[in-house]
């Protein structure tokens, strides 16, 4: 999601180079507000989670986590809020969005007040510091996607993993394929993998 240099949005954000030929906007595509529209700002660095990607991400959580209506959801580097949205669009009963941009933030809230999306939470602040401070088993799936080149998705691994529930999941997005020697220590194994482009996404499980 978005930057605005490599110490103060590194971990609110979702890439540290602006995307040529980023899309305009993005859409929602399943559930009650399956082909909803959501913008992508003009904000260096904005790189939503492209749809196909999305599609084939909730149909994998179709198959293991059937019980949509259950599930709670946390976004750590919301940016357009795609996967957040999409996941209450299915029927999670709680989903959080994690931001730090005010620009990315306020297009946030006002896409929640334009579906009406109660289920959905609002919270500005740095991803990794917000993530310390919830309770532990609060999620069943959790969306990572910070920016790639940062550093962040192994000490965002780390900070998550407490916070599933039993059988939750972790969607992890970058640039590069998640090895064994980066998963093993953190004690999570890779569910399902698969590549598009530049984008390698992986749902894990806790070993």
């Amino acid at each position: 999601m978005p930057t605005r240099g490599t110490t103060r949005a590194a971990t609110g954000a979702r890439s540290l180079t602006t995307r040529r030929g980023a899309p305009g906007r993005v859409r929602i595509v399943g559930g009650v507000w399956k082909r909803t529209p959501i913008a992508v700002a003009a904000v260096a660095g904005l790189r939503p989670t492209p749809d196909r990607v999305r599609e084939t991400v909730f149909n994998w959580l179709a198959h293991l986590r059937p019980d949509t209506a259950s599930l709670r959801g946390l976004d750590l580097f919301a940016g357009t809020g795609a996967l957040g949205f999409e996941l209450a669009s299915r029927g999670a009963r709680h989903v959080l969005l994690v931001e730090r941009d005010a620009r990315l933030l306020a297009a946030l809230r006002a896409l929640k007040e334009r579906l009406a999306a109660s289920q959905v939470e609002i919270r500005a602040g740095d991803a990794l510091a917000v993530a310390r401070a919830l309770a532990p088993g609060s999620f069943d799936i959790v969306f990572l996607d910070p920016p790639y080149g940062a550093g962040l998705l192994e000490p965002a691994l780390a900070e998550v993993r407490p916070l599933l529930a039993p059988g939750g999941l972790i969607y992890a997005e970058a640039d590069a394929p998640l090895t064994e020697e980066v998963l093993q220590p953190l004690r999570l194994r890779a569910v399902r993998a698969q590549r598009a482009g530049r984008v390698c996404f992986h749902l894990l499980s806790p070993e």
